[in-house]
């Protein structure tokens, strides 16, 4: 039987909340930092050295030694520069730590080594990070010992942000703005802010830790670049809500525990679709501290899984014919005093603020579709979007019966006079309880679903950080709110202006909508027909960063510069190509060194067989039938690398980084196929034991 663990006693242990603010500060020091949280400002350089004082008194209480700023940047993932809490000596020779406001509130790591996309030149290094006060502190327990984590944002000498979390936090104060205009207008005057609630469901693939590590693509790519698919899959679906293995259960009891000690309110664990894959969601936290959350998350099933000998996979797509990961973004609009923007209530069609919400969100969707599209654009998410298991990469709207009908009404009459109700669910059986059913199902094939009291943006890819869909959404809907407050509070009459110009939205982007199966062929030539766009490609998506549209959205909302923009550009040209090189250089060599040479010996050893039966004078037609086909697949195969090479030899040529992005996509990407199809047949043909590494079988059901 396992221990115990009390989870009210674990959450939040290591975490500098504000509870633990509130025994530990002065009180005047206390409303101080509550203010500047809840409503904006700096605190006072006085106050800065209390707070810094007290949290790293804490800190080392719970045995920290050092801390960092722990920052996002344009790399996708975290960086974090670790500093003691030396200060020092006094006469007698004791030690004597220290840890200022200053130190609290900046640090200045060196910005010339991550990606910039042109922002900085190598030879200019200083970037300085800085403290977001609404997001805690934190401990993170690893090898290096105890290190309090201060969550910052990311910056250039020259004020260009520099990673994912400033833009975010830019996109949650314009649409804070502009949907307050919106409340006012219906009549709230108690609420202060409207704070955008985010809840992202993490998917990912545990394997077996020796096995992946006698795989290079493992290793350099976190995805498998060859492997045949074993005898079963996913086809039985029995593997999805299916019982959690002992092995994976221990992962998960650990990692809940790790979790809850920072703070993460992970609540939902299970078994996904695909055999050795899983999720894990939590509850709904303010935007950036749920960004800031999900690198934690990411972080710590990695560091979890090495305890347990395993392998925590989050590539979107580490194996192919089986399920890919991705991460739903739930997002939705909650006023701090408690109301949710996206609530529909029980009558719909008479909740006139909520209607007129979602008339805006659908403009928005509508009008930016391709810029919602590259938010969840990266070259692991490119082999989900599209691929019948995953959201389509054309941006539509699911809203469902109820809702559609009285979008129905409102386009067609200017008003819904009702709303579809549930029902009772019956199911035939006496002693099981009836209930009422909600008043539409759901749709999982549609990228962006409306699913109750908010939207599931369901394209983001299992490794991207939220933060990056979070700040379109915000800022595309900032701007949707800010054109119709800009009408209605110069409207003579309210309620007359407000279905007015409901019914102008709903009707001029009802082609957003779509309640039918996204996966279907039918759908590509309907939505074409509507016009909407289809951009396949992660680098297709970058270009819709410089348009007019784009440079003023973001720029009129003061969330990205033009040139910010430009940079992101250019770092997607380069980090798609960097990714492919790494894959087919690893292909490359997995091919040379390992699957040529193991088919080799087979085929010399099948030889040998071949004659040894034909010098006794049997028939070895069967045996000679099987040589050929082997060797005919090497030599295929051995055709496939040397184009592979060719090309990468080509690509070394190209130093425009738009160009090479685009000839790894059409080039060398087709040349890795056409390498990895030789192989797979040969992975069927050649003795297992002559394999010169862990198949899918291996990885995903021995694992």
């Amino acid at each position: 039987m396992s221990d115990k663990i009390d989870v009210e006693e674990l959450f939040g242990q290591n975490v500098f909340t504000t509870s633990k603010m509130r025994e530990r500060l002065p009180k005047n020091v206390y409303k101080e930092v509550i203010n500047v949280i809840e409503r904006g400002g700096e605190l006072s350089k006085e106050s800065a050295n209390v707070v810094a004082h007290a949290m790293k008194e804490w800190a080392m209480e719970m045995g920290a030694t050092h801390y960092t700023h722990w920052f996002q940047p344009l790399t996708g993932i975290t960086a974090e520069k670790h500093d003691s809490f030396v200060g020092s000596a006094d006469p007698d020779g004791k030690m004597i730590t220290s840890f200022s406001g200053k130190e609290l509130i900046k640090g200045e790591p060196d910005a010339s080594s991550f990606p910039s996309g042109g922002l900085r030149a190598t030879f200019e290094a200083r970037g300085y990070t800085t403290w977001d006060i609404t997001s805690p502190a934190f401990l993170k327990e690893s090898g290096a010992g105890v290190t309090l984590c201060i969550p910052t944002a990311f910056c250039s000498y020259t004020g260009e942000a520099l990673d994912k979390k400033t833009p975010l936090l830019r996109s949650m104060e314009a649409v804070n703005r502009q949907a307050l205009r919106i409340v006012r207008l219906f009549g709230n005057t108690t609420a202060t802010r409207v704070n955008v609630s985010v809840g992202p469901e993490q998917e990912y693939f545990l394997v077996d830790w020796d096995k992946s590590m006698k795989r290079e693509d493992l290793i350099f790519t976190g995805r498998t670049l060859f492997g045949a698919m074993p005898p079963k899959g996913q086809e039985m679906e029995d593997h999805y809500f299916g019982v959690i293995r002992e092995r994976v259960g221990e992962f998960m009891k650990d990692l809940n525990t790790e979790l809850w000690k920072l703070g993460v309110p992970d609540k939902t664990q299970h078994n996904e679709v695909a055999p050795g894959q899983h999720e894990l969601a939590p509850i709904y936290e303010t935007a950036n501290i749920a960004v800031d959350h999900n690198q934690i998350i990411m972080e710590t099933m990695k560091r979890v899984a090495e305890h347990h000998h395993m392998r925590c996979l989050l590539h979107e797509k580490p194996f192919a014919g089986v399920n890919g990961s991705g991460k739903h973004d739930n997002w939705s609009l909650c006023t701090d005093d408690g109301v949710n923007l996206l609530d529909p209530g029980d009558t719909p069609n008479k909740n006139v603020q909520f209607l007129f919400v979602l008339s805006c969100i659908l403009k928005a969707v509508d009008t930016h579709a391709d810029l919602l599209r590259q938010s969840a654009a990266d070259v692991g998410n490119d082999h989900r979007l599209g691929a019948n298991e995953a959201p389509p990469a054309i941006i539509s709207v699911f809203l469902g019966e109820q809702l559609e009908d009285v979008v129905r009404q409102l386009i067609e009459t200017g008003v819904a006079k009702s709303s579809k109700r549930g029902g009772k669910l019956k199911t035939g059986v006496s002693t099981l309880p009836q209930f009422e059913k909600d008043a539409t199902d759901r749709n999982r094939t549609s990228p962006f679903a409306f699913t109750g009291n908010k939207f599931e943006f369901r394209m983001v890819g299992s490794s991207d950080s939220m933060a990056s869909s979070n700040t379109t959404l915000n800022t595309i809907v900032a701007e949707a709110f800010c054109e119709a407050a800009d009408i209605l509070e110069k409207a003579d009459d309210f309620d007359i202006a407000v279905h007015d110009l409901m019914k102008e939205y709903l009707t001029d982007h009802q082609r957003i909508i779509f309640n039918g199966d996204g996966y279907s062929d039918a759908w590509v030539k309907e939505a074409a027909r509507r016009g909407l766009p289809n951009i396949k490609s992660t680098i297709e998506a970058a270009d819709t960063l410089t348009t007019k549209k784009a440079i003023k959205l973001f720029s009129d909302f003061g969330v990205y510069t033009k040139t910010e923009l430009e940079s992101r550009k250019e770092i997607i040209f380069e980090n798609y190509a960097k990714t492919i090189n790494i894959e087919a250089l690893t292909m490359i060599d997995m091919a040379s060194k390992q699957i040529i040479p193991a088919v080799m010996k087979y085929a010399g050893r099948l030889a040998m067989d071949v004659n040894a039966v034909r010098d006794a004078g049997a028939d070895e037609s069967a045996m000679f039938d099987l040589l050929s086909e082997v060797t005919d697949e090497l030599n295929r195969m051995k055709k496939a690398l040397d184009d592979l090479k060719g090309c990468e030899a080509k690509a070394g040529k190209i130093t425009d980084a738009r160009k090479l992005a685009y000839f790894y996509k059409d080039k060398v990407r087709p040349a890795m196929d056409a390498l990895r199809s030789p192989a797979d047949r040969l992975e069927m043909l050649v003795d297992r034991k002559d394999w010169p590494f862990p198949t899918y079988a291996d990885l995903l059901f021995e694992g």
